[in-house]
């Protein structure tokens, strides 16, 4: 049986407007990491030793 609409489509309007805000004012305020960092992270997952979660700034 399928349910009436899933999970992702409903939509918060309000919601999603301040989540952007928060991102462009993080970002604005450079704090970020940058894209190497996190795939050297994802790269070390299948490793025997997995690197820490990246920091903003990394």
């Amino acid at each position: 049986m399928k349910a009436d609409h899933d999970l992702f489509d409903t939509r918060d309007a309000q919601a999603e407007a301040q989540a952007d805000a928060r991102a462009d004012a993080n970002a604005s305020a450079g704090r970020t990491v940058s894209h190497g960092a996190v795939k050297r992270w994802l790269g070390s997952w299948g490793s025997g030793k997995p690197l820490p979660r990246p920091r903003i700034g990394d």
